[in-house]
């Protein structure tokens, strides 16, 4: 299926679930307030003031546009309708408990008054009716008549050992959505036979392969088909890449080929920005008090400023003024060249385990983490995230001997990451560091940056804080 098709039918899903999201809400409100299914399943009665759902109804502005968002990032959309219903049910689970999640968060700041259990009826409900909706669009999608309309006829075009290339291709990947009805040689045939193809099999689309050295063939194909209305797909696959994925656009009306090998902007990114600040304003307002007894303790313990401020190098290695409370002596930048025999980690980094600069205060900072929470500054002037690879110093980064290690810049530095809730304090390899940075980039997701907290969160209170 062409990605255009399938980023549209994908758009109608999530129109569709927003709107089955929509009704379990009702759905659930409506049938807690029934006194006959509150006896059956042992909910009691319900208290007329909880049964106002218009008192409610604003969270539809909240269900409605988050609920495709959840199961976009669970990956509910990846998978074709007819494809495995036990990695469906388990993403839509997922998606379906974080929406739930989600709800009781929003409800208990603005201090709504719902009847007992309508929230885990409501998750419970949309389980079951996204699941319905899935199963009856399924069986809809399998009768014989829905298959024959949903086939588009095409053409193969290009050398006879690129023809094979793409139709193995399609076979490959499940060509349940084409069917082959010629091919056609595009260095021999001329474009007479093209056109009595088009005519004979009522195509709908012409896939032509191709060297660049074929072009003035290519483009007489897609003049026959701009002609005749039918249209043609180009396999642009002239460069071969290793990582990077490519991707159409257009800039002026001039046609492009994307080639990206970092997250590009989606749903889920803004999701990821929205995370970032409102996860870093909650943060700062619970830890306002303890930041600032903190403070106090640096400045009281040592002389000095009670922040620490270095040059960081950011997104695309951008430098940005990064803070964190004062761990060490003030002169401690200018000790660090007689400490270089000292460094535990191989690369540019400079990592001492018992660094003689760090404070007694400092150290216990630094043993849970407590000295980076200044940068939830950083995380909201939109420098950081709360999740993505650690920003190194700007003179690091220089000394990187890896060109191929500047791709950790590709994406803005984080408060935490994968190499800090992977036993950072056992990596003494800086091109393991590296390697843990480009996996969180390959696999990135909203769902991975929530796994990440997640498991920040022990690594915080048992302590294996940096060195």
């Amino acid at each position: 299926m062409l990605q255009r098709d399938q980023r549209f039918r994908t758009q109608v899903h999530q129109l569709t679930d927003a709107c089955v999201f929509a009704t379990a809400f009702w759905l659930a409100f409506a049938l807690r307030g029934n006194d006959w299914f509150s006896h059956l399943f042992g909910l009691g009665s319900v208290v007329i003031g909880e049964a106002k759902f218009s008192k409610v109804m604003w969270l539809y502005l909240v269900i409605f546009p988050c609920a495709p968002l959840v199961l976009e990032s669970q990956g509910f959309y990846k998978r074709t309708v007819t494809g495995s219903r036990s990695s469906m049910l388990w993403s839509l689970f997922k998606g379906c408990f974080l929406v739930t999640v989600g709800l009781v968060l929003v409800v208990y700041p603005f201090k709504l008054i719902l009847p007992r259990g309508a929230t885990t009826l409501f998750g419970t409900l949309a389980f079951f009716l996204v699941w319905i909706k899935g199963e009856l669009l399924r069986l809809a999608l399998s009768s014989q008549i829905a298959k024959a309309q949903s086939k588009r006829r095409i053409i193969l075009a290009g050398t006879p050992w690129e023809t094979s290339r793409l139709r193995r291709m399609l076979q490959d990947n499940g060509n349940n959505d084409f069917e082959i009805a010629a091919e056609f040689n595009l260095a021999e045939a001329p474009a007479k036979h093209l056109i009595e193809l088009l005519h004979e099999h009522s195509i709908s689309g012409v896939l032509v392969s191709a060297r660049h050295t074929q072009i003035e063939r290519v483009e007489g194909v897609i003049q026959v088909c701009e002609i005749e209305g039918v249209e043609a797909w180009l396999v642009a696959d002239f460069f071969t890449t290793q990582i990077a994925r490519a991707s159409f656009d257009e800039m002026f009306g001039h046609p492009l080929i994307v080639f990206r090998s970092a997250p590009e902007v989606s749903w889920q990114m803004f999701a990821k920005v929205l995370l970032d600040f409102v996860g870093a304003t909650l943060m700062l307002l619970v830890a306002a008090l303890p930041m600032l007894t903190i403070a106090l303790l640096v400045k009281w313990t040592s002389p000095g400023p009670i922040f620490f401020r270095q040059q960081r190098s950011g997104l695309n290695g951008s430098p940005f003024m990064i803070y964190k409370f004062r761990t060490m002596t003030s002169n401690a930048e200018q000790l660090k060249h007689e400490l270089a025999a000292m460094n535990e980690m191989t690369g540019p980094v400079f990592k001492v385990t018992n660094d003689p600069r760090v404070t007694p205060i400092g150290k216990w900072l630094r043993k849970f983490s407590l000295d980076e929470l200044p940068q939830l500054f950083n995380v909201l002037r939109g420098e950081m995230s709360l999740v993505g690879p650690r920003p190194l110093p700007v003179d690091e980064v220089k000394r990187f001997n890896d060109v191929a290690h500047r791709r950790r810049l590709s994406v803005k530095p984080g408060l935490t990451c994968l190499w800090q809730v992977s036993g950072r304090n056992k990596i003494s390899d800086f091109k393991e560091w590296v390697r843990l940075d480009l996996e969180y980039i390959d696999n990135w997701s909203i769902w991975l940056d929530l796994t990440i907290l997640l498991r920040t969160i022990p690594a915080v209170f048992v302590g294996t804080g940096a060195k």
